[in-house]
């Protein structure tokens, strides 16, 4: 973990994960970017192929400027030996920060998040949830932050599928850093039932078959797997969930939903997301 990306608005929450990323930065010995995307949508061609309105260009100095010394003040209040550099971009949110992941080799973004709920959950999120579901690297969604160092408890909710691979070891090399234990848990729920002593002997063999080292294995019930892991991660007072996610998209995202966003729009950890999607559509 060498290059730390924190997309920044400087809101609150944005500036809880400019801090946090900067204590993570320092247990890597990692560089962080910070970036700043300006994105105003009546500069773009509409659908329909109408001229967009014109923009001035003195609007746009105006907003980097004012990004520009917000970025200043944020570094200010949390100085640090760790190198930091500032940039801006101009386009849509989600894309240009998946861009700059991608042309900048980032290992890591980490994101601020307020949540979401109600239809704006569904139909408009928030641009966390938005780039958990396409990000080409590994997100950390916070809502607070908090001393990185003390993390020594994650939850993996798992589906016990044995052709996850890439993720599972991904979420190994999570752990390692942090030195942390991993709690491996499956929910069972009211339509996806597995009796006991079946579910602990598919557990254990899922933990050989990826070689998972200092973890335990857990089992609830509950009425949806979101509210199960939720459940469980305040039950052992976990430190960070770390979980996969297939970024449905459009009306299937909206009917069906994402475990993982829901999660990420509902609880105060930290959460530490990767999009398997992106990885199985290489293939």
């Amino acid at each position: 973990m060498k290059k730390i990306l924190v997309p920044c608005d400087f809101s609150e929450s944005a500036q809880q994960a400019y801090e946090f990323a900067m204590n993570l930065a320092a247990l890597a010995h990692a560089e962080v970017f910070v970036l700043k995307v300006i994105d105003l949508p009546f500069m773009y061609e509409t659908s329909f192929g109408a001229t967009p309105e014109f923009v001035n260009p003195g609007t746009f100095i105006y907003l980097e400027e004012d990004a520009a010394s917000q970025f200043e003040k944020m570094k200010s209040k949390h100085p640090r030996k760790e190198k930091v550099s500032f940039s801006i971009l101009r386009g849509s949110v989600t894309f240009m920060i998946q861009r700059f992941a991608e042309d900048n080799k980032i290992d890591l973004i980490v994101m601020g998040t307020r949540g979401a709920n109600g239809l704006k959950e569904y139909w408009i999120g928030s641009n966390t949830e938005k780039v958990v579901r396409y990000s080409p690297v590994p997100v950390l969604a916070i809502r607070k932050s908090f001393d990185s160092s003390k993390i020594k408890n994650i939850v993996l909710p798992t589906t016990l599928h044995l052709d996850q691979n890439d993720l599972i070891s991904r979420v190994k090399e999570l752990q390692f850093f942090f030195s942390a234990k991993l709690h491996l848990l499956l929910v069972n729920t009211p339509n996806n039932m597995l009796r006991t002593k079946e579910e602990m002997d598919l557990m254990e063999e899922f933990a050989r078959h990826y070689n998972i080292t200092n973890y335990t294995v857990n089992t609830r019930n509950d009425f949806s797997e979101q509210d199960g892991i939720i459940n469980f991660t305040h039950e052992i007072k976990a430190d960070m969930i770390a979980m996969g996610t297939h970024g449905r998209r459009g009306l299937t995202h909206m009917f069906m939903g994402s475990v993982t966003e829901d999660v990420v729009n509902h609880v105060d950890c930290p959460i530490w997301t990767y999009s398997v999607r992106n990885k199985n559509n290489k293939h």
